[in-house]
């Protein structure tokens, strides 16, 4: 299981950068602008191939990918296969075109996972399309009774058993009646974390804090549901802009946290974190699975859109203050801003990293 989830989490690494260079290099040729490289990770090269005027390499370093477009660093400016000799409003869309197609995969892969089926709450409404249902872990408190014993969001609660009393799991208010009747008693819990079964132990608390309950779990029942394919593309659609929306208050708040207390207030992955994420959600299983993909597909195009030089939003930013100024950004300065702000990223990248591989252990 955990070689296929090192090569499921590069298949989806590799899918969610290519798509996103894919969308540079394309907008790029469209515009007749030259590529010289398209890459996947980071240099030094493994390996190389030329085709075109384009040569198309994978780098040691698979962490990221790129486009080397012709005239990004000013160069070439009057020659008309340079970037730099191109209309503000063309290199707009060059620069915007990696996030946008991240935002089309993600749809793509709503889409499919819509039409094959994907984990959401079971309600009257749509429980005659839903299939494989239980009663699912959906929150687990930090510093609570569950989280010391290891349960995970989506893990399914098949049974419990205390004192010699067990019971099947069918609604979660059996879960909240039995926990209740053996509150500061060990209770054995069979957990179902995709094609494994689980048992574990755990005490709920007597005194528990307000809204978190004894054991510190949010519970409810879980189903994979499907939607008919000709609607599939909608829902797609619409979760896409929900998720999105989601996610750009998430990052409102996240930013508020540090501005206010000099703390994030959530947890932040990197590499190594969303390597094991990928491992859980295999367990899981392909509905999981394809869900998990769209999600970071609309966070890499949502961070990628930020106005931070070294990003493509803090390259759009540049372009929006020469079309106000009516020239460019000064090179010296430009430059500067970008190599501060590459520092500044792979610093926090290895910070993140750091704090992965702290939290494994």
């Amino acid at each position: 299981m955990i070689l296929l989830s090192i090569i499921v989490f590069i298949i989806i690494l590799a899918l969610l950068i290519l798509v996103h260079e894919w969308g540079h290099f394309k907008a790029a040729r469209h515009f007749g602008i030259r590529v010289d490289e398209f890459g996947f990770g980071f240099p030094p090269k493994i390996w190389g191939k030329k085709m075109g005027k384009t040569e198309y390499t994978i780098n040691w370093i698979p962490l990221g990918g790129f486009v080397k477009i012709f005239g990004e660093s000013r160069e070439g400016k009057g020659e008309p296969d340079s970037f730099a000799s191109k209309p503000i409003w063309q290199r707009m869309i060059v620069i915007s075109a990696g996030v946008f197609m991240n935002f089309v995969l993600a749809v793509v892969l709503l889409t499919i996972g819509f039409w094959y089926g994907l984990p959401q709450l079971v309600t009257d409404e749509n429980i005659d399309r839903a299939r494989d249902i239980n009663v699912t872990i959906t929150q687990v408190m930090p510093e609570s009774p569950a989280q010391s014993a290891g349960f995970k969001i989506g893990d399914s609660v098949s049974k419990l058993s205390a004192a010699g009393e067990q019971v099947l799991v069918s609604e979660p208010e059996q879960i909240q009646e039995f926990v209740k009747k053996y509150k500061g008693e060990e209770i054995t819990v069979l957990l179902k974390r995709g094609k494994e079964e689980i048992n574990v132990g755990i005490v709920p608390r007597v005194n528990a804090p307000l809204g978190e309950g004894a054991m510190g779990v949010a519970l409810g029942k879980v189903g994979v549901v499907s939607s008919a394919w000709y609607k599939a593309p909608w829902d797609g659609l619409q979760a896409t802009v929900m998720m999105t929306t989601a996610f750009l208050g998430g990052f409102y708040e996240l930013l508020k946290n540090l501005i206010m207390t000099g703390k994030a207030g959530v947890e932040i992955a990197g590499p190594v974190g969303i390597g094991q994420m990928t491992y859980q959600f295999t367990q899981l299983g392909f509905s999981y699975l394809i869900q998990f993909a769209a999600i970071l597909s609309i966070n890499l195009a949502i961070i990628n859109a930020l106005p931070i030089p070294a990003l493509d939003g803090g390259r759009f930013l540049f372009l929006i203050i020469e079309a106000v100024k009516r020239s460019p950004v000064s090179e010296k300065v430009e430059n500067t801003f970008q190599t501060v702000g590459f520092a500044l990223l792979i610093l926090l990248m290895v910070a993140v990293t750091i704090k992965d591989v702290i939290r494994l252990f």
